[in-house]
């Protein structure tokens, strides 16, 4: 009876949440294109007239599906919203010159792709000539860079702003957007950059000069959000609305895009179905009593591969793959995995033997239906709704040789990490230890080599999220098939999965490979 009321009112969360996000777009027209091999979408309001065109640059290993929640509050407030995917993001086939180690062969490479779309946009049926443009972290000193190079850009917007330089050479009309939970210092910077030439330090929302000579500026700090979370905030919507309206002396009927909630209550709908359905799996291995481990063993296996892992990789070069940051991440896993794997096999707690000739389990056909069932919702019942809303998830041709060979280093660490977790007698909350330390290593490897794995602070919060989604899917999945093989599986592909779709795809020859 409880899966029966929890599948009941997950099915009605999911209803009520794709029901509001489709309502969000009601109105537009969204239609996909080309420019070049460029994907780019553009978003506008039936029988909107002539308008100005807003080209929506994101950040650094995301796609445009990010600026979705921008995009969606332009369009229906009169404007002709267009997104795109920069080289090596997203679906875009073509690779991003100069990695990390090249700023100038990479921040030329994004101007240009920039510029590409801004020309192709200014053509778009119904575009009254006037462009401005927003732009997201790694974009917004890209967005602000061409601006200032380009006088006719009527306006910028930049959130979560990465850029160094003089308020007196700035574009026109700049307004930044951070969230309040950002680093301090990035709010500082938009504080100095705003700073009138002469009197008293700038203060945040309030508008200095005036757009009529194109000197305004403004930073604003949305509340309660993050680095993420500033993509959703109805706070960021209005702001940049508001300064678009200001710039082109327009006024819209102030719809805000706030997809936020209604995500949040997507995916508990889905987690709540995983819930349901993971009581219609069959239990693959009798109840048997598992193997204990005693506090200390459990400590060495969740800290040692953390504490060693990072270490060891210091000094190795893992520039071999040509999706960046990917290459560390494999190793890291697989690392990770072996070592977990070897303390396993030291304290004799190894499984003995393959667990579908187990006496008493299920034939070896039940165990590979159950297995695809669970990796299928992991991968697809919780990714498709992810590369609809939120971000990319969809593998181009040139990235999908790249699973599998991710598979291998994830695999490696859920299979030992479940195993430990689940298959033995582990004390309580063991997997939120063992997830805990793999993030502990996670940040020790980053502070190790801040340069080249800097980017890796961005996602740890979303790793976090994944920790806690998947691991829910993993206690669900192995409590009633009996065995950790399934819930280790889905962990490993739909982290392999996202890995090799989100980060960028690079020219790898413009990579140092004397150092990691």
């Amino acid at each position: 009876m409880q899966r029966v009321i929890v599948a009941s009112l997950a099915l009605l969360s999911i209803i009520v949440a794709l029901v509001r996000l489709e309502a969000a777009t009601e109105g537009l027209s969204i239609q996909a294109s080309r420019v070049g091999t460029t994907p780019v979408t553009v978003f506008r309001r039936a029988g909107a007239g002539a308008t100005p065109l807003i080209v929506l640059a994101h950040g650094f290993a995301g796609s445009q599906q990010f600026m979705q929640p921008f995009a969606v509050t332009l369009a229906q407030n009169g404007y002709t919203a267009v997104t795109f995917d920069f080289p090596g993001h997203g679906r875009n086939p073509d690779p991003l010159p100069g990695g990390l180690s090249n700023a100038e062969e990479r921040t030329r490479a994004l101007e240009e792709a920039l510029d590409s779309v801004v020309t192709w946009g200014r053509g778009l049926p119904g575009v009254d000539g006037s462009v401005a443009l927003l732009g997201h972290s790694m974009a917004s000193a890209v967005v602000v860079r061409y601006a200032r190079e380009h006088p006719d850009i009527a306006a910028t917007v930049a959130v979560s702003l990465f850029f160094s330089g003089e308020g007196t050479d700035l574009p026109r009309n700049l307004l930044i957007i951070d969230g309040a939970l950002e680093p301090a210092l990035l709010r500082k910077a938009a504080l100095d950059l705003v700073k009138p030439t002469q009197g008293p330090s700038a203060a945040g929302g309030i508008t200095y000069g005036s757009f009529s000579s194109g000197s305004a500026r403004r930073a604003v700090f949305a509340p309660d959000v993050e680095h993420i979370g500033v993509l959703y905030s109805p706070a960021s919507m209005r702001e940049a609305l508001a300064w678009m309206n200001e710039t082109f002396q327009r006024e819209g009927n102030g719809a805000i895009d706030s997809r936020g909630p209604w995500l949040a209550l997507l995916f508990a709908g889905l987690l709540g179905a995983a819930y349901a359905l993971a009581g219609l799996l069959p239990r693959l291995c009798p109840v048997h009593e598992a193997p204990r481990l005693r506090g200390r063993e459990f400590l060495a296996l969740a800290l040692g591969p953390a504490l060693a892992t990072p270490l060891i990789l210091w000094k190795i070069p893992t520039n071999f793959l040509p999706i960046l940051l990917s290459d560390y991440l494999f190793v890291h896993f697989a690392l990770y995995g072996v070592l977990t794997w070897i303390g396993l096999a030291w304290l004799g707690v190894l499984p003995r033997m393959p667990p579908w000739r187990t006496p008493g389990s299920r034939p070896l056909l039940a165990w590979v239906l159950s297995c695809l069932v669970v990796v299928a919702y992991a991968v697809f019942a919780l990714g498709i709704p992810v590369d609809r809303y939120v971000t990319n998830l969809v593998p181009i041709e040139e990235r999908q040789p790249y699973i599998g060979i991710m598979l291998l280093a994830t695999l490696a660490y859920f299979s030992a990490d479940e195993w430990l977790t689940r298959g033995l007698a582990a004390p309580r909350l063991a997997t939120i230890a063992t997830r805990c330390s793999f993030l502990l290593g996670l940040g020790l490897a980053i502070a190790l080599n801040l340069p080249r794995l800097f980017f890796l602070v961005i996602i740890v919060p979303v790793i976090l999220v994944l920790f806690i989604a998947y691991g829910l899917l993993s206690r669900w999945t192995t409590r009633q098939t009996g065995h950790p093989l399934a819930a280790a599986l889905a962990n490993a592909l739909a982290f392999a999965w996202a890995i090799t779709v989100v980060f960028p795809l690079v020219v790898r020859s413009l990579e140092p490979t004397s150092r990691p």
